[in-house]
C-alpha cells in the first residue's frame, strides 16, 4: 500500500482459492482489512516528530507512525507477537517496481548506519532503501518518531530516530535521495493489515497518533493538530469495518474485525491546541 504509493513493507499477498465460492461468477471475499490513513497539513520542514500508541494489534500489521512524501517510518509485527521491528525506508526517486534494474546514479544512498540494524533494498510497490531493526514495542506503550530532512544540493538527507517512552533515542539511519532539493513535506500516517490473506480481515487493528510537530524551514514549530481520514481503496480489501476519530487528546486510526465507522471518509479531524513543544533531544 502506498500514499505517495506508500510501501507497506514485508508484504506477502496471500491467494484466496476459487473453490471458496458455491456459485460461479461469485464475488471473491475480501482478503485483507482495508489500510486508513491520516493526512497532516503543514508547512515544508527540516524536522518531523510524532508519537504513536499502539492498542490493538495482530500478525502482519504495520504501524506508520512518520510519512513523507519520499519515505515513511513506524512499527510492524510480523509472523509473531514476539516479532516486533522498527522499519524506516526512503524511496528511489524513480519508477518502477524492480529493484535491481534501478541505476547505481540513481539509487538510494546510505550515509549513516546504526549498530544492530539490517540494510536492504526494496522493491514490490517502488523501490528505495531500507532500514529494519528488532524493537520490542508494547500495547499501551508511547513511541516516539523523529525524521531529519536535510537539503544537499539537488538531495535530502533523512535520518531517522526512535524511542520508547521517555527512554533513550536510537539512531537507525541515514539516506538520502534525489529530489531536486526539496525539504520535508507531505505528513501522514496509516494502519495497514500486510498478512491479506483472507482471516486477517477479521481481526482488529488500532492505534493512537499524536503530539506531533513539524519544525519550519525558519525554525518555527507547528504543531499537526488537525488531519484528513483517507483509506484505500483495492478490491481485495473489506469496505467497511474503519475508523478513524479522537480520543483523550489524540487521533486514532482502526480496521478490521467488528470496527464500525464513526466519522465518514474525508473527515477532518481537529485536536485542541498543544500545551507546551515535547523534549526531542537526541
Amino acid at each position: 500500500m502506498r500514499i505517495r504509493n506508500v510501501v507497506g513493507g514485508l508484504v506477502g499477498l496471500a491467494l484466496v482459492s476459487t473453490s471458496l465460492f458455491a456459485a460461479e461468477g461469485a464475488a471473491k471475499p475480501p482478503r485483507a482489512a482495508r489500510s486508513v490513513h491520516l493526512g497532516y497539513p503543514a508547512p515544508e520542514g527540516q524536522l518531523f516528530y510524532t508519537e504513536m500508541v499502539i492498542e490493538e494489534s495482530v500478525n502482519g500489521s504495520y504501524f506508520m507512525a512518520a510519512g513523507w512524501n519520499t519515505g515513511y517510518f513506524g512499527l510492524q509485527q510480523l509472523d509473531s507477537p514476539n516479532e516486533k521491528v522498527v522499519i524506516f525506508s526512503v524511496w528511489d526517486p524513480t519508477t518502477g517496481d524492480d529493484p535491481k534494474a534501478v541505476k547505481t546514479e540513481d539509487r538510494v544512498e546510505l550515509l549513516y548506519e546504526g549498530a544492530g540494524v539490517r540494510i536492504r533494498r526494496f522493491g514490490g510497490e517502488g523501490t528505495g532503501g531500507q532500514c529494519m531493526a528488532p524493537f520490542a514495542w508494547k500495547l499501551g506503550q508511547t513511541n516516539r518518531f523523529l525524521i531529519r530532512g536535510e537539503v544537499q544540493d539537488q538531495k535530502t538527507a533523512y535520518t531517522a530516530w526512535v524511542a520508547q517512552d521517555a527512554g533513550e533515542w536510537r539512531k537507525l539511519a541515514t539516506f538520502r535521495t534525489r529530489t531536486g532539493g526539496l525539504p520535508l513535506k507531505g505528513y501522514y500516517s496509516f494502519v495497514e493489515d500486510f498478512r491479506r490473506d483472507g482471516a486477517s480481515v477479521n481481526e482488529v487493528r488500532r492505534a493512537r497518533f499524536g503530539n506531533g510537530w513539524v519544525q519550519g524551514l525558519k525554525s518555527d514549530w507547528v504543531s499537526l493538530t488537525r488531519a484528513r481520514f483517507t483509506a484505500s481503496g483495492a478490491e481485495w480489501e473489506s469496505k467497511d469495518n474503519i475508523d478513524a476519530g479522537l480520543t483523550a487528546g489524540w487521533f486514532f486510526l482502526g480496521t478490521g474485525g467488528a470496527i464500525k465507522a464513526s466519522h465518514p471518509l474525508q473527515t477532518v479531524l481537529q485536536l485542541p491546541p498543544p500545551v507546551a513543544l515535547p523534549e526531542m533531544k537526541p
